[in-house]
């Protein structure tokens, strides 16, 4: 198409040409090119109209005929009408193809405006939700979904973790909620039924804690029959199995307690109730635990301790959770190793941290040091005592205390395990000061009973 000014201009000198010769003809060259020009101008006033008239009236219908340069603006807006619908059916097709492969899904789809409003879900979410197409589009989703817990979810604008809770119009099903936030300010929620494996993980844990359970009293006579035996005077060679078999058994019942601990864990994702601790007077006793455990390979043991802070929560579980870390870096830290215990708080909260100068774990490894028996070196694992369970059980005593376990390690240069706390687990330290010395050793009798041995992960 050639430009319309140029088009309109060269028209409008064409027919000023054409008049004025025809004036000099008759002898009236103004009058005759004034007349042309009129002629010319209303003439564009008209097809104008039209366009105008076909834009707001009849702009589903063919542009209008017209010549010249109307002719060819008027033939440009046909072909882009005509790619127009042909996009437009393009689009069309793709979100009848989207609304019937959503509403297929057993999911609950939603799509949240950038208001909080409902603007489009699949029948899953009339069925799991409870959404009602003819009275609730456009309507707050919180208005509609008023569980405390999803409105916090919803709100917080932090979906890297979803949500479980039973579905608002059925409480025998268990729903999980998971929010992508896309566009300006626009939510997608889709929410999924697990009671199927929810049901199935509980009759996992069921399992593991019977099972659990019931092998310690077996275990119990087990060792305790060894004792006896091992009291006597007996050949080298029987003695010496009999002290494999003591060995063996003893790690069977850490493995048995660190699984029931887990399970006791798996039970719930929140602490029932948050209690200060002392944890100055507990570091100090898995700091003498680790000195005692460590003692035959020379370690060199540092405590850093924040006296300004203590922390909330549940102290055998947190007990649990730090000493398995220290235990871990005394058990796989070579010889005259440095290990550094470490608690401050910050900004951002409070931090625990263990660091050791060993010999490292690959970066292939990290991801999966809490998994439940994940071993890098199963031989060495084996020799240590360790049952592959001690960093699952730091991972589940975290996340029900609100925190996360980050590891930094380099293969030669050692290990760093970290667990950070949120700024709300954290309180002001309590001391009170004693005339008798001999009662701070009684302040330590609530804490879980010391020992030199602890399930431990491979690191």
């Amino acid at each position: 198409m050639q430009n319309p000014r140029y088009s309109m201009l060269g028209s409008l000198l064409l027919t000023l040409t054409i008049a004025l010769v025809a004036g000099f003809i008759i002898g009236q060259p103004g009058w005759v090119g004034l007349l042309a020009v009129c002629g010319w101008a209303l003439l564009q006033i008209r097809q104008f109209s039209r366009l105008v008239h076909w834009l707001q009236h009849e702009s589903d219908k063919e542009p209008p005929e017209g010549t010249r340069h109307w002719g060819e603006l008027f033939d440009e807006l046909s072909r882009y009408q005509k790619r127009h619908r042909s996009r437009e059916s393009y689009l069309r097709n793709v979100i009848t193809r989207f609304q019937q492969s959503s509403a297929a899904l057993n999911d609950a789809v939603v799509i949240i405006d950038q208001d909080s409003n409902l603007e489009w879900w699949n029948r899953s979410a009339d069925r799991l939700l409870g959404l009602r197409a003819a009275s609730d589009r456009g309507k707050p989703v919180m208005n509609l979904l008023r569980d405390p817990r999803f409105i916090r979810y919803f709100k917080k604008s932090n979906y890297s973790e979803p949500l479980d809770l039973p579905s608002p119009v059925n409480s025998d099903l268990q729903l999980q909620y998971q929010i992508s936030e896309f566009g300006k300010g626009d939510r997608l929620l889709v929410a999924r039924d697990i009671t199927r494996l929810l049901q199935l993980e509980q009759t996992r844990q069921d399992f593991v804690a019977n099972a659990s359970h019931e092998l310690r009293t077996p275990l119990t006579v087990i060792r305790g029959y060894l004792e006896t035996y091992l009291e006597q005077d007996l050949p080298r060679p029987l003695a010496r199995g009999l002290e494999q078999m003591q060995q063996q058994s003893r790690r069977m019942e850490n493995l048995v307690s660190d699984l029931l601990l887990l399970s006791r864990l798996e039970a719930s994702r929140q602490i029932s109730d948050e209690q200060p601790i002392q944890i100055h007077s507990m570091l100090q006793h898995i700091y003498d635990d680790g000195m005692a455990l460590g003692r035959d390979k020379g370690h060199e043991l540092v405590l850093e301790l924040d006296q300004e802070h203590d922390l909330l929560g549940q102290e055998i579980e947190l007990y649990s959770a730090f000493s398995n870390l220290v235990f871990n870096a005394v058990r796989y830290c070579p010889s005259d190793g440095l290990i550094r215990i470490r608690w401050w708080v910050d900004a951002e909260g409070g931090h625990f941290a263990v660091k050791d100068n060993g010999m490292g774990i690959e970066s292939i490894h990290i991801p999966r040091l809490t998994e439940r028996f994940y071993r890098i070196d199963e031989s060495r694992s084996s020799a240590s005592g360790g049952t592959g369970l001690g960093l699952a059980i730091v991972k589940h005593v975290l996340a029900r205390h609100g925190a996360t376990l980050h590891i930094k390690s380099k293969v030669g240069k050692g290990s760093t395990f970290s667990c950070h706390f949120p700024p709300d687990m954290v309180t002001r330290a309590q001391r009170l000061e004693l005339d008798d010395p001999d009662d701070d050793d009684d302040s330590a009798d609530n804490l879980p009973p010391r020992s030199t041995h602890s399930s431990n992960s491979e690191h």
